[in-house]
Parts: C-alpha cells; structure tokens; sequence
C-alpha cells in the first residue's frame, strides 16, 4: 500500500450549523458544500469536513490518500485491520474506506480524482 499523503480530516460535529460557523471564522472562509449530512471546506488543496453523525469519542477521522482504495483496504485487512465502513463512492468518483488497525486507530483510505499534488 502506498500512502500519498494526507488529503482529508474530517470532524464530529454533533452541532453541525454552530461547527460550521466556528470553521467559517477559523478558516475565514465559507463551507464549498453544505448539506445537512455533510460540511466541506477546502483547505489548502486538502479537504476539512463536518459529519453529524460520526462517533466523537473515535475523534478525527483521517484519510490518507491511495490510487486504489479497494487493494489498499485488502493489504490493511491482510496485515490485521477491520473493516468499518467498506469502499463507497460518495460522488464525482470520490471513493472512500475506514479501518481500525489492530491497535485500535481509526485509519482513512481515499481516491479523488480532483485531488491537485
């Protein structure tokens, strides 16, 4: 598996619109895409997102960019990951996996094609 370097981090925000606002100032910018399951900012060429719905207590969740997700979960499966969220388009060919490692730490594969470096 050959990592390419970080491309997405994405936080738990429970109080998606109160996050969303917070980043807003931080960043000095607005959201490129908000919806209610989902809040991007690009950063940097790299993407920071807000998720409602994920678990706070796993943290951040980081994804590591790859040219395959599909072989690049079977290695990390192969060397002792679990699955947690299997590859999923989640759109413009944007593909995404979670594993935990055998240690515990949640570990994000991901293919984008608009991905710049």
């Amino acid at each position: 598996m050959r990592l390419q370097g970080l491309r997405t981090v994405i936080y738990p925000a429970e109080d998606l619109e109160g996050a969303t606002s917070w980043w807003s100032a931080v960043l000095g910018q607005q959201p490129y895409f908000k919806e209610p399951f989902y809040v991007g900012f690009e950063v940097g060429g790299d993407e920071l997102g807000l998720v409602p719905d994920a678990d706070a207590g796993d943290g951040a969740q980081v994804y590591w960019g790859v040219d395959d997700v599909q072989a690049s979960l079977d290695e990390a499966v192969a060397l002792g990951a679990e699955v947690v969220a299997a590859p999923a388009d989640v759109g413009g060919g944007i593909v995404t996996a979670l594993v935990r490692s055998p240690q515990g730490a949640l570990v994000g594969l991901i293919f984008n094609p608009n991905h710049q470096g």
